[in-house]
């Protein structure tokens, strides 16, 4: 929001100016009201202008989902954010906040639901303050910009919980008649006047539900229970949804779907790499530091692509349902469980002399089965009487295979094999340390030369993960055997 001094010049509204606190003032400054879709689109078009990130913290949608969210505030459209889960959906929704002014002024008017602009308002006791007082007697108050936001989930959500309610104790108490708003409790849109509201997972949404919301969107007012009672609101309707639900026949209504404006249609990270940055950026939001100051963890490159190739295997396995999608969260879940195993390890051997950054092994993405398990929908038709923890290891493995096949040269692995067909039995686990492997693989030369091949580092802790890298690259690849013995992996022929 701007305001005019006395001069003509244009002021700032920030939290440390002083704002007016009665309308008489108000109007003085030379204030003016403007739509919320008005406001989106102004302070959208000084944000480009200015070349500030739209959408700080979000990546990998430059050139297809921004210009898409940029043109629907721009046209003053309701959006539809149309992905599947862990695509950013709500985060983006949630980032348009935003793009409204930091403060706005409305009526403090004790009791009323919403928060009245001072100079259109939309309620009767709104109206009749205005009327009835004079400028200097209608005080005014302040909403942020961060307020100005609300949604809600849309499994079991009810028309009172968004739309409002006939009030019985407004009736019995006050006196208030049916056919009044003094006799409304208000839902969640009602009270979002001036503002933003999303709804989450609309086809899961009861149609008399999506009734109210189609008349918001085609005559912005409210209707409860048939009473010639309305207001003329003034909200941006967001909305998200699944594609294999949104398109069902029956699941959303057709007249709902014709007056959304725009949908946008999201979608995961188009290259690994993307995905890494993504996982890691969001480890780091969520508190879990690699540069921890007491147990640093430094993670191999290969370690990380591994955890996205999962994620990147289950979105095409055909024991997952694609149609529910794989989240994001999958991938960030699993990283940050690795990142833990690893710190455990180092906080257990430290008095052993164990070398410190710690670093993830193949090994601890064993305990991703924990943080793994409930964000894959399996496909009942595909599965083959596989559980969920079958179907994860079959992922594990393909993903270790992928990245072992892009890390290791062909040339050398049969010498490995053949020194297995022999016998030899090496031993490995989350738990051991990293002086271990250095004793374990003096029967297996060549695979000390393969691990230095991924990583010529010195560092125990980085010769003990690349180890177990090509120890686990020659089992998903087939040439070697593996079995699994009180939580210790242990690879034979």
């Amino acid at each position: 929001m701007v305001l005019a001094n006395d001069q003509g010049a244009i002021m700032s509204l920030n939290m440390t100016a002083v704002r007016p606190m009665n309308l008489a003032e108000l109007q003085s400054t030379g204030w003016t009201s403007r739509g919320v879709k008005h406001e989106l689109r102004s302070n959208l078009i000084q944000a480009m202008q200015s070349g500030s990130p739209l959408f700080p913290g979000v990546v990998g949608y430059e050139h297809t989902v921004i210009p898409e969210v940029v043109n629907g505030i721009l046209a003053g459209h309701d959006l539809l954010f149309l992905g599947e889960k862990g695509q950013a959906k709500s985060r983006l929704m949630r980032l348009m906040v935003g793009f409204l002014d930091e403060w706005i002024p409305y009526i403090d008017l004790p009791g009323c639901p919403v928060h009245e602009d001072p100079m259109a308002p939309i309620t009767r006791a709104g109206r009749e303050m205005v009327s009835q007082r004079s400028p200097e007697e209608v005080p005014i108050a302040w909403w942020h910009r961060d307020d100005r936001y609300a949604e809600r989930l849309a499994p079991g959500t009810k028309f009172a919980d968004i739309i409002g309610e006939i009030d019985p104790a407004k009736i019995l108490s006050e006196g208030a008649s049916l056919n009044t708003e003094e006799a409304l409790s208000f839902g969640l849109i009602p009270r979002m006047h001036r503002g933003l509201f999303a709804m989450n997972e609309l086809p899961d949404l009861d149609d008399l539900v999506q009734v109210g919301l189609f008349n918001i969107l085609e005559e912005r007012d409210v209707q409860i229970r048939g009473y010639p009672v309305s207001f003329d609101l003034d909200v941006c309707v967001l909305f998200s949804a699944n594609p294999a639900t949104y398109n069902r026949s029956g699941k959303v209504i057709p007249q709902l779907k014709d007056r959304i404006g725009t949908t946008i249609v999201t979608h995961y990270p188009q290259d690994r790499d993307l995905g890494i940055q993504i996982t890691r950026e969001q480890a780091i939001e969520d508190g879990v530091l690699e540069a921890d100051p007491e147990y640093p963890v430094l993670v191999p490159r290969f370690m990380a692509e591994i955890v996205e190739q999962m994620a990147i295997e289950a979105r095409s396995s055909k024991w997952v349902d694609q149609d529910s999608g794989v989240s994001a969260r999958f991938s960030i879940a699993n990283y940050k469980t690795m990142i833990a195993s690893a710190r455990r390890r180092a906080i257990i051997l430290a008095s052993e002399g164990e070398s410190s950054p710690a670093v993830p092994r193949i090994s601890d993405l064993a305990h991703c089965h924990g943080s793994a398990l409930g964000k894959l929908e399996l496909d009942m038709m595909g599965t083959h009487q596989m559980d969920e923890h079958q179907v994860l290891d079959a992922i594990l493995s393909k993903a270790i295979a992928v990245v072992f096949e892009e890390y290791v040269d062909e040339h050398g692995l049969g010498e490995i094999s053949e020194l297995f067909a022999e016998g030899v039995r090496i031993e490995v686990g989350d738990l051991m340390p990293s002086s271990h492997y250095m004793e374990a693989l003096k029967r297996v030369p060549p695979a000390w030369e393969k691990a230095f091949e991924v990583n010529a580092a010195d560092d125990p802790a980085v010769r003990a993960s690349c180890v177990e890298f090509i120890l686990a690259g020659l089992w998903a690849t087939d040439r070697i055997s593996r079995g699994q013995r009180h939580g210790r992996l242990e690879y034979v022929i």
